[in-house]
């Protein structure tokens, strides 16, 4: 891909629960990961709206106790996906948000913004996240930001792909490419570890996330990041085992108070917070409390959960992350003890429980956690944007991914009982171009209906569909003799094109997989970058306000001080302490009845006040 002219390129670890932003720095030869306004590396995947104003990352989660049901997380979860999928509707009993399905059972999320009923597509409020990110690396290199390197779980279908494209369309990013998660992290682990090296190298990258989990295995060699296999689940993270103490808890309150919580958003929230919280501490210690004022109905809540208890909710799934990475393994036909490092990547990969069972399966082996977990897949991810964009030096110019595909392709065969015909294995190497051979099922059939699926399942009706071209005008035949050969032709970024030949014709026919039926359609993306500008736009216009708020206050109470000063108001005539006492009370009960006003009227108010103040002192001081 062509350089972008020394324009900076940014990687974007677009998490389920927190987000980060990362940065080749030419000069220094290593990733700045990037700090936001409150001085974190990671941002909360959060969005919340209000009856004024709209807040992105820690704004939006610090209020997620008292506006529960209008702040929207785990958007990842939806991207992509139907309304009606197992996992959306599992998600739905859990969330304080509402989610209804939309047109082409498309999951929207229903809030009130502004006092008005708003609906959201999960591309809307992840592009509002990349926004967010985006600010916050122009605010670090204090000059605009266009191309972005945005990474996703390695197990996400093509749709799931495409839909986080768009996302970072909306919020005003050109998306050079879309990397997956654990081959961003190793990209972080190898330069640290210097991959240069001229020894092979096998990693296995166990990634366990906020809301996915990833697993491949990758060789290194002088440069070259080759993965072999790549397994995983979209539904297994942080947030699952956070679920977990929920649902504990909640039965726990229903036994001690006979009264069920599962009807109050804000009660669940505040609940789901300690969880989290008590989760990050069993991590530390192996007992932890939780206390909540006034939980539900004026009841408090106090309880304590051990570490053991926390690790028989979740023991199950924490196997699962086993039985995974044993998939991977056997995907790949190497042996557990051929494996040089295991590298922890996602902040869930900081569960005890979890490190003893992988070190376990690796007979002891010492897990590698020399680079921070939060921050390897953003490093990564930065690494390659500038690679793509120009910006790379000598010490990663040459570096070189070879990825795979992360489920198998085909298309459908009505002939066999509504079967998947597998074209692209899983785990196959791209870019790849890989041919199979069809032909009619009837005589003088002139037209075959291609409907490419990706999944792992025999029947198509277990997999997912991707889209469907009609190849036409096909020579009038006896059933069996046309030659078609179907085509799979998969680029770097892991966008896929069908086509079709007929032998005898040289006729061609074919589809760049866009996925229309799940995907957003020109016109709404269209429509999403002009609400997205307009929502920047607002944004922009509230921080205007607040601005000019806080400059009125400051000046209001400067003001109140200078009137407590001996020094100043010795000199001062009743007549004048009067008028300066009434218009600083007049101020103040301003402020408090207007605090959304106009930038203008704040303004005023500060000239009125100047107006008054500024010839009293300059006469005491003439």
């Amino acid at each position: 891909m062509a350089g972008n002219g020394g324009r900076p390129a940014i990687g974007i670890d677009l998490g389920t629960t927190y987000s980060c932003v990362g940065v080749w720095r030419q000069h220094h030869e290593r990733v700045e990961i990037i700090a936001n306004d409150q001085g974190n590396r990671t941002t909360p995947s959060y969005v919340a709206f209000t009856a004024a104003e709209r807040l992105i990352g820690e704004g939006a989660k610090n209020q997620v106790a008292v506006n529960s049901i209008n702040t929207i997380f785990d958007a990842k979860r939806l991207i992509g996906r139907r309304f009606n999928d197992e996992s959306v509707q599992s998600d739905l009993k859990v969330w304080p948000f509402k989610v209804v399905a939309g047109q082409g059972d498309k999951p929207m999320i229903q809030v009130t913004y502004k006092d008005k009923q708003k609906q959201f597509a999960a591309e809307e409020i992840s592009s509002m996240v990349l926004l967010k990110m985006r600010e916050i690396a122009e605010a670090f290199l204090g000059s605009t930001v266009k191309d972005a390197v945005v990474t996703v779980p390695a197990y996400f279908n093509d749709s799931q792909r495409q839909a986080t494209k768009d996302a970072g369309l909306i919020a005003g990013l050109n998306v050079m490419s879309i990397l997956n998660e654990p081959t961003a992290a190793a990209i972080a682990y190898g330069l640290e570890m210097n991959a240069g090296s001229d020894i092979d190298k096998n990693v296995l990258i166990f990634d366990l996330g906020g809301g996915t989990f990833d697993v491949s295995l990758l060789t290194m060699k002088q440069g070259v990041f080759e993965v072999k296999a790549t397994t995983g689940d979209t539904h297994l993270g942080g947030q699952d085992f956070d679920n977990r103490m929920v649902n504990y808890f909640v039965e726990e309150f229903k036994r001690r108070q006979k009264k069920n919580i599962i009807g109050s958003p804000k009660a669940l929230q505040r609940l789901r917070t300690a969880c989290e919280r008590a989760k990050r501490h069993l991590s530390l210690t192996t007992e932890t409390t939780i206390d909540i004022d006034c939980l539900f109905e004026g009841i408090d809540f106090f309880t304590t959960v051990t570490r053991a208890k926390f690790e028989d909710l979740n023991m199950d799934l924490f196997k699962k992350c086993i039985e995974l990475v044993e998939k991977c393994l056997t995907d790949a036909n190497v042996s557990k003890s051929s494996i040089h490092d295991v590298v922890l990547v996602g902040g869930s990969a900081r569960i005890p429980k979890v490190q003893q069972m992988l070190q376990d399966l690796f007979n002891g082996k010492e897990l590698c956690k020399s680079i921070n977990p939060d921050e390897a897949v953003a490093y990564g991810a930065a690494v390659r944007a500038a690679i793509l964009g120009g910006n790379a030096t000598e010490k990663i110019h040459d570096l070189v991914l070879l990825d795979v595909t992360p489920l198998s392709l085909g298309i459908g065969i009505s002939a066999g009982g509504g079967v998947m015909s597998v074209v692209v294995p899983r785990n196959t190497s791209i870019p790849t171009k890989k041919k199979e051979g069809f032909t009619t099922a009837h005589d003088n059939q002139a037209s075959i209906l291609i409907k490419v699926y990706q999944g792992e399942r025999t029947r198509v009706s277990d997999n997912h569909f991707l889209g469907e071209f009609l190849f036409a005008n096909i020579p009038p035949a006896p059933a069996s003799s046309p030659k078609i050969g179907v085509c799979f032709e998969i680029d770097a970024n892991g966008i896929l094109r069908v086509s079709a030949e007929e032998k005898a014709t040289s006729q061609t026919c074919g589809i760049t997989i866009t996925n229309e039926n799940a995907r957003l359609s020109k016109e709404e993306i269209d429509r999403m970058l002009q609400e997205a500008m307009k929502y920047r736009a607002e944004d922009e216009e509230l921080k205007r306000k607040m601005e000019a708020k806080n400059a009125l206050e400051v000046y209001v109470y400067k003001l109140k001080n200078a009137l407590l000063d001996q020094n100043i108001t010795t000199k001062l005539s009743p007549a004048q302490k009067r008028e300066m006492g009434e218009a600083i009370e007049e101020a103040t009960e301003w402020l408090d009845c207007n605090r959304f006003s106009e930038v203008l009227k704040f303004e005023e108010k500060q000239h009125h006040l100047e107006s008054i103040w500024n010839p009293i002192i300059t006469k005491i001081y003439k």
